[in-house]
């Protein structure tokens, strides 16, 4: 086995704490990475707030990183030592459904193996993630980070990244599309720089004017207040695809208003129970769909675009030694627009 170190929760409401733990030795499709930067997902903080302490398995949670490769496998011809490298949220997947066939290994048909709280496939233990300073994966679910982008402001794109990726490629955004993207937060702020790169008419919907600014200097054309009902009535039927990034609970009746027809909303921020009226669906022919993660395909994709279009996160780099804080700011929505950790102080 392989020893590192990382931060670890143990139960919500207590701190992280520095621990050494155990990574497997390399089998013959495997990557070792030396963790650089690892991005702060507010996936990362309902999973801290959910352990109660009595789960059997530890969780070092993380997956949104950027390192470079210490050490590959026997069978490994993608990557060298010293290759610059990234790693999202899935690290595994069954490899056989016509989903992984595609490409598409988010929608494998097993379910993925997650980067931290997954299920190992070959020997069943429970998978650590990114908060550490080395990573064990599979050479397929590991990614060249393209030269030209700045690893520590990359590393959010391999999960807020391409899981706003995702929808807007599906739904064709490009030249001549109307976009509006709800929250302007980790996900809502490359939401609209991906669209704007992407050719799309973007707007911005949200709660407060403090961000107008924010939003334009990222790109976008506009921005819709939307507890002013004067501006939402006028920007009904508006949009083409609406990217909802909102992270809590919400009415997506609002945003279905805003839906042109035949148009999509994509609600990517909150992924539990939702409540809709049909009626806003017939009214428009309107479609409500939804996105998370991306395949090594699409993530590829993703990654050549962002170099070719100067795309990357905006950042607060802070040492790792302040997990603790970042995670507390997060759940103020003090930041602007995605935490990062710079790992080297686990050196």
């Amino acid at each position: 086995m392989r020893t590192t170190v990382g931060w670890q929760a143990d139960r919500a409401g207590i701190a992280l704490r520095r621990v050494s733990f155990e990574r497997r030795e390399l089998r013959a499709d495997d990557v070792a990475v030396r963790v650089d930067y690892c991005g702060v997902c507010h996936s990362d903080l309902h999973a801290v707030h959910a352990r109660t302490g009595t789960e059997n398995a530890p969780l070092v949670p993380g997956h949104e990183f950027t390192g470079v490769v210490t050490d590959v496998g026997r069978e490994v011809t993608r990557f060298a030592v010293g290759d610059r490298v990234a790693v999202g949220n899935i690290v595994d997947s069954c490899g056989v459904c016509a989903m992984c066939r595609q490409g598409r290994e988010n929608f494998c048909y097993e379910f993925p193996t997650l980067t931290y709280g997954g299920t190992d496939r070959h020997d069943g233990t429970v998978t650590l993630g990114g908060y550490s300073r080395e990573y064990v994966v599979r050479d397929r679910f590991t990614y060249p980070l393209p030269a030209g982008l700045d690893p520590a402001a990359a590393a959010p794109l391999l999960c807020a990244g391409i899981t706003v990726w995702e929808p807007l490629r599906a739904l064709g955004v490009g030249p001549g599309t109307r976009v509006a993207v709800a929250g302007l937060g980790g996900l809502g702020h490359l939401a609209v720089k991906l669209a704007v790169a992407l050719g799309a008419d973007t707007a911005v919907i949200s709660r407060s004017a403090d961000k107008a600014d924010d939003a334009r200097r990222l790109g976008a054309h506009d921005v819709i207040v939307s507890t002013d009902r004067r501006r939402m009535t006028t920007a009904r039927d508006r949009f083409d695809v609406v990217v909802d990034t909102i992270a809590v609970p919400h009415d997506l009746t609002p945003y279905l208003r805003l839906v042109a027809l035949d148009g999509t909303l994509s609600n990517v921020g909150y992924l539990g129970p939702v409540t809709v009226e049909t009626v806003d669906l017939l009214v428009g022919r309107k479609k409500l769909s939804s996105a998370g993660s991306g395949g090594s395909l699409g993530t590829a994709a993703m990654l050549e675009f962002c170099a070719r279009h100067d795309v990357t996160a905006d950042i607060e780099l802070v040492p790792s030694a302040r997990v603790n804080e970042a995670l507390d700011r997060l759940e103020r929505n003090d930041v602007r627009y995605r935490f990062v950790l710079d790992m080297s102080d686990l050196s």
